[in-house]
Order: C-alpha cells, then sequence, then structure tokens
C-alpha cells in the first residue's frame, strides 16, 4: 500500500510516520496490492481535549474510495480510532461486491436506455450542450444530531461545513464556518407543493 501523510499544526515525526506505516500495514491482507492512502494529521480541530488531534484518511482500493476519520486527545491514539475504523469499513466493503456489482450493472442499463431515448430525440441537446454531470456519489449514515453536535463533528474534521440529520426537526441541515469566525445553519424547508423555501 502506498501511503502519503500530510499534517497540519504538527510536526510529522518519523515516529509518528512509523506508527501509520505500522498500522496500515495489518490493512495490506484486505486490500489491494496497488492500494492508495492519503492520511492527514491535524492538530487543534476541536476546543474539546478529548477530540482535539484528527487523522484522516483516504483510500482508493481496487477502484473504491473509502474515507475514515478518528478523533483523540492524543495523535498516536487518533490514528488508532481511525485504523479500527478504516479495517471495519474495508471488511464491509469486501462483505458487498455483489450488490456493487448489480450497482455497476443498473448504471450500464441506465446509460444504455438514456442512449436510445436521445437516439429519439429526447436528451440530445444537453449532451451536446455539454451540461454538468456528476461523477461521484457519496453516501453515509446519518445519526441524528444537535446543531452543537454538528459544528463539534465538523470542526473535529477540520471541514468549513457540515451536512447532518437535524435531531429536533428530523431534517437535513448544513452547519458552516463564516468568514466572522461564527457558524451559520441552513436548515431547508419545503412547501406542499415541493419547492423550497
Amino acid at each position: 500500500m502506498r501511503t502519503t501523510v500530510n499534517s497540519r499544526n504538527l510536526e510529522l515525526t518519523d515516529a509518528l510516520r512509523r506508527q501509520i506505516d505500522r498500522k496500515l500495514h495489518r490493512l495490506e491482507r484486505i486490500t489491494h496490492p496497488d492500494a492508495d492512502a492519503t492520511v492527514e494529521l491535524i492538530v487543534h480541530a476541536s476546543r474539546a481535549a478529548e477530540t482535539s488531534h484528527v487523522a484522516e484518511v483516504s483510500l482508493v482500493n481496487n477502484g473504491t474510495v473509502i474515507r475514515s476519520v478518528g478523533a483523540g486527545s492524543t495523535m498516536h491514539a487518533a490514528i488508532d480510532n481511525l485504523v479500527d475504523r478504516l479495517e471495519r469499513q474495508v471488511v464491509r466493503a469486501r462483505e458487498r461486491p455483489r450488490s456493487v456489482r448489480d450497482r455497476a450493472e443498473e448504471e450500464l442499463h441506465e446509460r444504455s436506455g438514456a442512449a436510445e431515448t436521445s437516439m429519439l430525440g429526447g436528451g440530445a441537446d444537453d449532451e451536446a450542450s455539454g451540461s454538468p454531470e456528476v461523477v461521484e456519489i457519496k453516501r453515509y449514515d446519518m445519526t441524528p444530531m444537535f446543531e452543537e453536535d454538528a459544528i463539534l463533528r465538523m470542526e473535529e474534521l477540520g471541514h468549513a461545513f457540515f451536512v447532518f440529520l437535524n435531531a429536533e426537526t428530523d431534517r437535513i441541515g448544513v452547519v458552516y464556518r463564516r468568514g466572522d469566525g461564527g457558524y451559520g445553519m441552513i436548515d431547508p424547508v419545503v412547501d406542499r407543493s415541493g419547492r423550497t423555501s
């Protein structure tokens, strides 16, 4: 497995690099030989001491992208949490290869159907005009949480925004970091006609 490590607000020591290599090495028995892992280490991503160190990874494994995050009071703890989660995600991805194949076949049939429709006169203008196309879809389980928890999670990850399932309204919401250092929230409301207000 090829590994790239970046750090933010932290000196990347040889000891940390060795720990990451050693921990990721245990995944080589369940990953593709040409897998690529990009690890980012972030310090003080959160005000809470127990989550002040964050380790993130993007693993490209046989064409599948798996992202995972671990947090802890020390970087060593964050890396341990990260690799434990990542290992579970890789195993889950290996356990459902049939469903991935099924989805790929469905997409192929849908594209064939769309091509036939465009030959019959529908949709050809869209393709010719170079309209935007979705090239990646990310799906993940959402646990209901409050705004404060969503902000904390966003800060843990070091992101500028975070999409979450609001525990109070049971609706999807987005919290984001404002330019003035404060936080904002987008709370979409859909009326009965289906228009967003």
